[in-house]
Order: structure tokens, then C-alpha cells, then sequence
């Protein structure tokens, strides 16, 4: 299964037939495979990467550091989950460290997610603290280098 789901992470929907001829085992096999990866929560969507500085419409990521007051038999799970209910959430993860939680948002702009950090996230039950740190430009994101780097890379030498 680990191949296959490591295809599948790499370039998004392949064909089963594809997968199948590429590790030398039968369609079928690749479909279970993907299947019960599916059915156990592994494998949870497909989706796209994509360059939103290079495209028309911009979005504005930020990374907000949550420090946070666990529950008693919960720890920091729900708090969690009532931060990753909110539209603008990209990804939230429990966090060692300086913070509890890394909540990444994405909006439209900093007065967007502004909002979201003062009327939702600051005020959330068991929230003690937040600190943001917007995305200013993107160099690489999920393995892939989004940059695009200069023709020449030799530094000027001067007598």
C-alpha cells in the first residue's frame, strides 16, 4: 500500500492501470490498496498544488502560533477542533515547542485573517495567546520549488 499511496501523494490521480504496470502488480490489488487507504482516514482527497503568486487571484497565508490550556482527559484536542472548524483554516497541528498549536490560515487579505485571529481564534475557549506571522513569499511548499532562480549563480569577482 505504501507505494502506491507514495504515487498518489507525488502526482495527485493516476490511473490504476498506471500504478499497477509502474510497481508490477495486478489492478485489482491497486484498488484495494486505495480502498482501505480511503476507508481508514489515510488517504483523505486528492488535490491540486498551486502557485497562488503566480496566478490572478491572490490568497494571503499566515501561520498563527496558539498557546493554548489543555482539558482535562482532552488535552488540546478540543480546542483543536473548534479551531479547525473555521472556513479560512488551512491545516492545524499540535506543536512542540514554543507553542501548543500551528494554525495555518488562508484569506483573500491581512484584514481577513486579522479578523479571524481577533473576533475568532483570540477569543476561543482555552486560548491564551496567539502570535502571526503572515506568508511574505513562497520559495518551495509540499517538495516542490515554486521560485524561479536566476540564470547566473557565480558571484561578481572584482580586481
Amino acid at each position: 500500500m505504501r507505494q502506491v499511496l507514495e504515487i498518489v501523494e507525488r502526482e495527485g490521480p493516476v490511473p490504476v492501470e498506471e500504478i499497477a504496470t509502474r510497481l508490477g502488480i495486478a489492478a485489482a490489488e491497486v484498488e484495494q490498496s486505495l480502498r482501505e487507504a480511503q476507508e481508514q482516514g489515510i488517504l483523505l482527497h486528492y488535490s491540486a498544488l498551486i502557485n497562488w503568486e503566480k496566478g490572478e487571484a491572490e490568497k494571503i497565508y499566515a501561520f498563527i502560533a496558539v498557546q493554548a490550556s489543555p482539558e482535562h482527559g482532552s488535552g488540546f484536542d478540543k480546542i483543536a477542533a473548534y479551531i479547525s472548524r473555521f472556513d479560512e483554516v488551512h491545516s492545524v497541528y499540535l506543536m512542540s515547542g514554543m507553542a501548543d498549536l500551528m494554525v495555518v490560515v488562508e484569506g483573500e487579505d491581512f484584514r481577513e485573517i486579522a479578523r479571524l485571529v481577533a473576533e475568532k481564534l483570540a477569543p476561543a475557549p482555552g486560548v491564551r495567546d496567539t502570535a502571526t506571522s503572515f506568508v511574505l513569499k513562497t520559495y518551495k511548499m509540499e517538495g516542490e520549488i515554486v521560485t524561479e532562480e536566476p540564470g547566473n549563480h557565480r558571484l561578481a569577482v572584482t580586481p
